[in-house]
């Protein structure tokens, strides 16, 4: 197309879609991401993986992860092991290089297909995928400019002694945590302790990463540009500054509730700054937004009595996540955070893979549109390819939803169905509803029909034996002739002990 966009994706971590105004949230607003929403086009049928290293490898690379031998999962915490004196950058460096399956010369990434328009490519935040990596790799994948943790394991602290600028540590001053500041999953006294004690706490990650996203704007609102936010927000343990104004006096929510969504609208407000931000520069109306999610929902204000998390009921019956799941009414989430849909994160099922997913591009999306085209994350390569005149790499598994963006629906080539690995086994889903999960501990298989059964409810595996066994043959190709590489543990790499 002429007149290439400016391109943002910022891509939220364990964002639930219920925990958007736009999308049914009912005890807060989040005003920056709705504008979006209302000034763009949201969409109802999207997908991103069960959790967060997937579905970033997914997008980046637009494959989805259910093949063999595609990629391997890094080792998180390594470079902990650099805050403690244990281990040197360059060591880490090296072992993250020679463990596991390393890209080949010719693979192309999302951030190539920008370069290859010319554009300036950027990185602010939770950077890459896997659980560690390097500034080598990062520049592989086409970041010209990268800021942030390269470790995953880090992000569940807010307060990080030292983040990366294209390979080099920076020290924060104030924050003296070798583990960023981590807190505790569930709420209790203690917990409540060390969340108050700011010792050493002097700087949240997400401000500095605001700074950092403002700057490169400022500093490239000239020529093209394609930045990526990935936050660690609202990803736990719970950690945030201060409660939010919008939710500080809710009678509905504890202490702690305030504090989770309060970490939403950290979020919420970064929407509005890179908005603001936008307009002062003059170039809101050459800017494409696009906002998601890695994942489905997942429960962090975890109280007695109260949430109780994605194990349990609120009776302490276990659910197994084939023939019990996670609802909010039984798992006492009071955000309805998976949008009343089975499950949470880590699971196949709709609450662990469904998300959130909306694109402002003034004078090019209509306002307020909203679409019912299933999408999946790994469809935003050849959307971007399609948008800047690149041709797509081949073998690459995505559909461009560039003509349903643009309202030419007659040219928009559907998915057949689309695929993602879980820990019980991959699950597959069809464009007119139909949805297949394979249950590798029993070798069995569960058939939904979604678009009659939004929750999961009714397994129709021995009422459509033919869908089954139409749908397995789709499924076992997708997997590459084996369902187990439909899971995660087929991409973890083996990494020496210390």
């Amino acid at each position: 197309m002429t007149d290439n966009p400016n391109v943002i994706l910022i891509y939220g971590d364990d964002l639930g879609r219920g925990m958007l105004s736009c999308y049914g949230q009912q005890h807060f607003e989040t005003p920056n991401i709705d504008r979006l929403a209302n000034e763009g086009m949201k969409f109802n049928h999207a997908y991103g993986c069960a959790f967060c290293a997937p579905s970033r490898a997914s997008m980046l690379t637009g494959l989805h992860d259910c093949h063999k031998g595609t990629w391997t999962y890094t080792q998180g915490g390594l470079y902990n092991r650099m805050s403690a004196g244990e281990m040197t950058q360059s060591q880490i460096t090296e072992l993250i290089h020679t463990t596991g399956l390393q890209a080949s010369p010719d693979e192309i990434f999302l951030a190539q297909i920008a370069e290859q328009a010319d554009y300036v490519t950027g990185q602010v935040g939770k950077l890459e995928w896997g659980f560690a990596t390097t500034a080598t790799r990062i520049r592989r994948h086409g970041w010209q400019y990268h800021y942030g943790y390269y470790d995953h394991a880090r992000c569940h602290g807010f307060y990080p002694p030292f983040l990366f600028e294209n390979g080099q540590p920076t020290d924060i001053q104030g924050n003296t945590h070798a583990d960023c500041g981590v807190n505790l999953d569930w709420e209790s006294e203690e917990n409540v302790e060390r969340r108050a004690n700011r010792k050493g706490k002097a700087v949240y990650s997400q401000d500095i990463f605001n700074e950092k996203i403002i700057e490169f704007l400022r500093t490239h609102q000239d020529k093209p540009f394609f930045l990526y936010h990935p936050s660690q927000l609202p990803h736990g343990p719970i950690a945030i500054p201060d409660i939010h104004s919008a939710v500080e006096h809710s009678w509905e929510l504890t202490t702690f509730e305030k504090e989770y969504a309060s970490m939403i609208l950290k979020l919420d407000e970064t929407v509005g700054i890179i908005l603001d931000e936008l307009e002062r520069l003059g170039i809101d109306d050459r800017t494409m937004i696009i906002f998601c999610s890695d994942n489905g929902h997942e429960v962090y204000a975890k109280q007695e009595g109260r949430t109780s998390g994605r194990t349990k009921n609120l009776d302490g019956e276990s659910f197994d996540n084939i023939t019990t799941k996670f609802y909010s009414e039984t798992g006492g989430d009071v955000f309805n955070g998976n949008d009343s849909m089975g499950g949470l994160k880590w699971s196949s099922w709709e609450g662990g893979t469904r998300i959130p997913y909306i694109v402002r591009w003034p004078g090019m999306i209509a306002p307020g549109g909203v679409s019912n085209h299933m999408l999946a994350n790994y469809d935003l390569m050849p959307t971007l390819a399609d948008c800047l005149g690149v041709e797509l790499p081949q073998a690459k598994d995505g559909v461009s939803f560039l003509p349903t963006l643009l309202e030419q629906r007659e040219s928009q080539q559907p998915h057949e169905w689309i695929v993602y690995a879980s820990w019980l086994g991959p699950a597959l889903v069809t464009t007119d509803g139909w949805k297949l999960r394979y249950i590798n501990s029993t070798n069995s298989f569960q058939l939904y029909h979604l678009n009659s059964d939004y929750r999961e409810e009714n397994d129709l595996s021995m009422d459509r034996p033919d869908v089954v066994a139409q749908l397995s043959r789709c499924m076992r190709d997708a997997c590459d002739g084996d369902y187990r590489n439909g899971t995660p543990q087929a991409h973890f790499a083996a990494y020496p002990d210390f």
